[in-house]
């Protein structure tokens, strides 16, 4: 059981609003209300195709979410064999504007009515507020590409939208206060009438709020994971996207909300570019893996359909992500992305890992070095590993994590970042930052690194100060093996990639050792990897280099 201690770090750091909003929203018991659905409201502009994702219906009622398959004849719509998760998605209706969508219509509008058939308002999985709130934004896409949504439709969604009114996500806020709002105001925008305009002034009041203090001044979104700012990227554009359907209907305060959306998206396109690597995949600091958000290349082509021009990212050089905290290398072929902030917003640190001076690295479009990736959450032991400082390529003091995460979405006292210095010089980039996460330990250390970067090599300087044994992990994907030499006196050998390429490597005043691990590229997903350590007191570099 977590010691007090645990929770009085933990909660400290909540707003009010997250403690008395968790109290109401366990103890209330709103009732559905079932009335008409408002009129329709009349399209005055063209709806752009926003960005597809991967089909997931592979039958009428049958489908696959986070690479494991289910139907509804097997598994209902709550099955608690099922992982929450996999039973939320079930009830997004992604499919519904995924690749190919136009071809499984009939399946859909069988599923829609089947949903409305068998989930009664107010009951299970499908009625909590998230998945809610992405089911009002499927089905309003849906309808203005062009699917028919019947009467018993619009009433459901409006039935979605009254709920979805008393269980705002106040005590948990970040993306799903915001997926929220996104919701309300695109049922009020579909629906016309007085109380549709109540759903839109609630949420371009939420909004108006919640996207100054979500995007961060350097286009991050500020619970610094690439996967949520992919999904924010795209929840911006859908925004502005339904703001020109829409835009005879708009009063001052959402025709601000668009030009905010407008001016926001560039600098969150950019930001996405510095996160992602030259392979087009996200990296993976914090929660993050692939399949979850829209790719980059398909985010970038729908902020380009809605009119909007890119911040070109530089080819070379050194980028730093100052508000959020990270730094983005390049120089010849290799990418490096290092983590040199927080955690996350204090408040909400549900998506963070102790994660801190992580860093990746890609050469070409092979990655070479990588941190472990997200494959589920809930609150099991493998949960908490993949979160842990052992599963990202940083520095591990006594067995410890430099930041407390514990439970599923929960951290207690948090690694600190100061100390930071970024150099550009023809001759090399050079990224240093320090943290404190260890310093709670008796006589712990503070872990500083230092990452330089030329045309042909990389080298990573760590130091504990005071001087303490600790270990160096540096993470490998699937298809990167390592091997070490013994016939030097400090450690070497090589890194063989997919390519055939071979890396050199050595380690100064450490020893090292390689062992067998898991890298998690998707939910659901777990493929076997290696992990070269390096085992030092007080200081060590590991050397890279290549041709």
């Amino acid at each position: 059981m977590p010691s007090l201690l645990l929770y009085w770090y933990t909660l400290r750091h909540l707003r009010p609003v997250q403690i008395y909003g968790r109290a109401w929203f366990r103890l209330a018991r709103p009732k559905p209300d079932l009335a008409p659905a408002p009129p329709k409201r009349a399209i005055a502009g063209p709806w752009v195709q926003p960005a597809a994702r991967t089909a997931s219906l592979t039958g009428p009622d049958s489908f696959i979410f986070l690479g494991d398959a289910g139907s509804l004849r097997a598994n209902g719509w709550d099955d608690p064999a099922k992982a929450k998760l996999w039973r939320y998605n079930q009830h997004y209706f992604d499919d519904l504007n995924a690749e190919g969508a136009e071809t499984r219509r009939d399946w859909h509008i069988g599923l829609i009515a089947r949903w409305i058939a068998e989930n009664p308002p107010g009951i299970g999985t499908g009625w909590e507020p998230y998945p809610v709130s992405l089911r009002i934004v499927n089905w309003v896409k849906y309808a203005l590409t062009g699917g028919p949504l019947d009467d018993a439709a619009r009433h459901s969604l409006a039935v979605q939208a009254r709920w979805l009114t008393k269980r705002l996500e106040w005590h948990l806020l970040g993306n799903h206060l915001f997926a929220n709002a996104k919701a309300l105001l695109f049922a009020g925008l579909y629906f016309d009438g007085p109380e549709a305009a109540g759903w839109r002034a609630r949420a371009v009041s939420i909004l108006g709020c919640e996207m100054s203090g979500q995007i961060l001044p350097d286009g991050g979104q500020f619970e610094l994971s690439p996967m949520y700012h992919a999904l924010a990227v795209e929840d911006v554009a859908d925004i502005l996207n339904l703001m020109a359907t829409f835009g005879m209907a708009l009063d001052p305060a959402e025709t601000w909300l668009a030009r905010n959306c407008s001016d926001r998206l560039p600098g969150m396109l950019r930001w996405l570019d510095a996160m992602t690597h030259p392979d087009g995949g996200i990296s993976f600091f914090n929660d993050a893996a692939l399949g979850v958000a829209p790719e980059t290349d398909r985010l970038r082509d729908y902020i380009a359909r809605l009119g909007l021009d890119a911040q070109l990212l530089p080819e070379t050089g050194l980028l730093h992500l100052s508000y959020s905290g990270f730094a983005r290398m390049a120089r010849g072929q290799a990418v490096v992305l290092c983590d040199i902030g927080q955690i996350g917003p204090d408040y909400l640190p549900g998506h963070a890992h102790a994660d801190t001076l992580s860093f990746e690295m890609s050469l070409g479009t092979e990655r070479v070095i990588v941190n472990s990736g997200t494959s589920e959450y809930g609150t099991a032991g493998e949960r908490l590993r993949q979160r842990g400082t052992a599963a990202h390529s940083t520095v591990v003091v006594a067995d410890m994590d430099s930041s407390e995460v514990w439970s599923g979405f929960r951290v207690a006292r948090r690694a600190r970042v100061d100390a930071i210095e970024t150099t550009e010089t023809p001759e090399a980039l050079t990224v240093s930052a320090r943290h404190d996460g260890y310093t709670r330990l008796p006589d712990g250390p503070r872990h500083s690194r230092r990452w330089t970067l030329t045309e042909t090599g990389l080298r990573v300087h760590d130091r504990l100060d005071p001087a303490t044994p600790g270990e160096a992990r540096f993470h490998l994907p699937p298809g990167v093996s390592a091997e070490i030499s013994t016939a030097d006196v400090e450690p070497t050998g090589l890194l063989h990639l997919p390519s055939g390429r071979r890396l050199r490597w050595r380690a100064h005043e450490a020893t090292a050792r390689i062992y067998a691990t898991t890298w998690h590229p998707r939910f659901g997903e777990s493929q076997p990897c290696t992990c070269l350590a390096l085992t030092f007191t007080g200081d060590t570099t590991f050397e890279l280099d290549w041709t």
